[in-house]
């Protein structure tokens, strides 16, 4: 019954995907738990969630820990998706899943570096890069929420930041450091005339949150709705599959702040 295997199975996906749509959760989720699912159904030899319950859930969950020696938070994150798609898709409620054999989340005290070692990595950063750590470090934001930031709400003038949709999909304000409210105005300059200039060229449009595209139709090109961090290419929306401005992909921000690491030992 896997996706495009069967036309069943295509509208189970499909009903999964709209469910997290409606309940605006990001891209990245609805990939991880549309995967998770899909693993689901192939590990029980494609039967339809249905035709399953609350034994072949803790069976599927137990057998990442024993065969796939996954971490805690990998099998929480199977968990999620697996309860996501039987209480909001098929209205169906698990029993206790007590069977479970849990993966141990591992004791370990966090790395902090002291300022001596952020100043040193950040040395080895350089353009948008050394912005969006400094703004992790400096403002206390997680990598996907600095990513996440729209020109209109940075507020250089009051040094702050608003964050949309942050965990638990609350907004929040943080602080914006003074020695960054100069390199981020130069920033946003430059982020201005590349703007300018993709909407001549004919992509200069932005994904917009929710129904906002249908409501106000030319707001995708408006400045204020842009990325502060966009990529330097355009791509394809993987919701709309229009010609978008996406912003930086996190993981190239992680690898080279992993090279910075390794480059100031």
């Amino acid at each position: 019954m896997g996706e495009g295997s069967t036309t069943r199975g295509t509208r189970l996906l499909d009903q999964v995907r709209q469910a997290i749509r409606v309940r605006h959760y990001s891209y990245r989720t609805e990939q991880q738990y549309v995967a998770w699912i899909r693993r689901y159904i192939r590990f029980h030899g494609t039967r339809h969630p249905r035709e399953l319950g609350g034994a072949e859930v803790s069976a599927f969950l137990t057998h990442l820990v024993t065969s796939r020696n996954v971490a805690a938070a990998t099998q929480n994150q199977a968990l999620a998706a697996l309860l996501f798609l039987y209480k909001n898709v098929l209205d169906i409620e698990l029993p206790w899943l007590d069977q479970v054999i849990r993966s141990k989340r591992p004791r370990r005290l966090p790395v902090v570096l002291t300022r001596a070692e952020v100043r040193e990595v950040l040395k080895h950063l350089s353009g948008p890069y050394w912005l969006v750590a400094s703004l992790l470090y400096g403002s206390g934001l997680r990598l996907l929420e600095a990513l996440y930031l729209r020109v209109k709400d940075v507020d250089l003038e009051r040094r702050s930041l608003v964050v949309r949709d942050a965990k638990g999909q609350k907004d929040r304000v943080t602080v914006l450091p003074d020695s960054l409210v100069e390199p981020l105005r130069r920033h946003l300059a430059e982020v201005r005339r590349d703007h300018e200039r993709a909407v001549a060229a004919g992509f200069g449009g932005v994904e917009l949150p929710y129904a906002l595209q249908r409501k106000y139709p030319r707001a995708h090109l408006d400045y204020g709705w842009q990325f502060v961090f966009p990529a330097h290419q355009p791509s394809h929306d993987p919701r709309s599959g229009a010609w978008r401005r996406h912003h930086l992909y996190a993981e190239t921000v992680q690898r080279k702040v992993r090279h910075a690491i390794r480059t100031a030992d």
